[in-house]
């Protein structure tokens, strides 16, 4: 079990244990900072992102260890200053591939889902991309390789730097005094995941906020400006898979539908939300132009309906964690891969329950079939587990599809 498989048995219950924490201090203070929809899809999108990591899927197009071994021109010895350079490279590399993501359209897709809660708080730090199919940020860390500093740094210190952006995602902390100057704080990142106009695209930092300064995108929150969340053509959905790529699917469909054979190419490459003129009077688009008149998105569930939802991540939470116990890290079987599309299916279909879509049958019916596939190709036994586990995951797979039936019939479905 490698590094960053070993360190999220440690920063899953914290990072709970802290969201439930801000839940309760929220109350006291009585301000609202949660709804249960958005707190389970938030939460769910870190399930995926956190399974698609553990497979390592997506295209390396420069690798770091490549750098190293083939650009090194000095080698740094003592261990504390190559960690720290490590992590200024970090950071300057991840405040870089931060602002490409939010100022270049192909890429706000890798993105979008990080900022597609209307909430702010904790959980909605959890919404991290599974659409990060090529990866480059090497480039960026050239400084580093010429140094010589040790890809191993680089895999111990990547999930801690990824892993400390979480505590500032939070409306319970005001202003920290002398911090703000070199730290990002949630003041700083409450204007990051604001969409007025005085706010948008700023503070692309990831722990320092010196980059920001540097390069002339800080924004410091304003008393009189309260931030409003989301994104400016709201995703509408509480699915964290189809949010990340909702963006991709609408560059694809303009680039196809527009008559202009320069714009089908420059679309990819302009700048965040940019369509071809012929495109936005086809296929208007719904979006926010005064981020004070924002209705957000909201579906009327039951709190029964909400229960077995809750039921249903902490599922899919036990399935992410015994996947992890079960699969070979470093060479995945087809059983591993089936087993986390598995997963990805059950988010899909509790989640889009939760949207009253009508294809929530059909795929609770595919996470069905292929639960009860998993079972026959391994002899009835799931990974591992027999007897009296096996009795209860069918009689898991029966309830869920009985009650999705049931919920399904209870909300009139909206057109999917």
């Amino acid at each position: 079990m490698n590094f960053y498989i070993q360190s999220l048995f440690i920063a899953v219950p914290s990072f709970i244990l802290l969201i439930i924490i801000e839940m309760i201090i929220s109350r006291l203070k009585g301000i609202k900072v949660n709804e249960p929809e958005d707190m389970i899809s938030s939460l769910s999108s870190g399930i995926t992102n956190t399974t698609k990591s553990a497979f390592k899927i997506g295209i390396v197009l420069i690798s770091y260890t490549w750098l190293v071994d083939n650009i090194t021109i000095y080698k740094i010895e003592p261990l504390w200053l190559a960690v720290l350079i490590a992590f200024i490279v970090q950071d300057f590399t991840g405040y870089w591939m931060h602002r490409l993501n939010h100022r270049v359209n192909m890429f706000w897709n890798r993105h979008i889902i990080h900022h597609s809660s209307e909430e702010f708080n904790l959980s909605c730090a959890l919404r991290q991309s599974i659409s990060e199919t090529f990866k480059f940020s090497a480039i960026l860390m050239i400084p580093a390789a010429l140094l010589g500093i040790p890809s191993k740094i680089f895999i111990i210190l990547g999930p801690i730097h990824l892993f400390m952006q979480f505590w500032y995602h939070t409306k319970l902390i005001g202003r920290m005094g002398i911090l703000e100057y070199v730290f990002v704080t949630p003041s700083h990142h409450r204007v990051h995941h604001a969409i007025n106009p005085e706010y948008l695209d700023k503070n692309y930092g990831q722990i320092l906020i010196i980059w920001d300064k540097f390069f002339n995108t800080f924004q410091k929150e304003l008393n009189d400006v309260e931030p409003v969340y989301g994104t400016l053509r709201p995703s509408s959905t509480w699915n964290p898979i189809l949010i990340n790529f909702k963006h991709i699917w609408q560059l694809i469909k303009d680039a196809w539908y527009t008559d202009s054979i320069i714009d089908k190419l420059r679309i990819w490459f302009m700048p965040t939300g940019w369509r071809p003129d012929d495109v936005k009077e086809k296929l208007p688009l719904k979006q926010i132009d005064d981020p004070y008149s924002q209705t957000k998105y909201k579906t009327k569930n039951s709190p029964m309906l909400l229960t077995w939802s809750w039921i249903q991540h902490l599922i899919a939470g036990a399935i992410m964690f015994h996947l992890f116990i079960v699969m070979d890290i470093e060479n995945p079987s087809l059983l591993d891969y089936l087993y986390g599309l598995f997963l990805f299916i059950h988010i899909f279909s509790f989640t889009a329950m939760l949207d009253h879509k009508k294809y929530v049958i059909l795929a609770e019916f595919f996470k069905i079939f292929l639960g009860f596939f998993l079972l026959y190709m391994q002899g009835n036994i799931w990974f591992n587990l027999g007897g009296v586990f096996v009795i209860f995951i069918i009689s898991y797979f029966i309830v869920s599809f009985i009650l999705t039936i049931k919920f399904y019939l209870e909300n009139k479905p909206v057109s999917s």
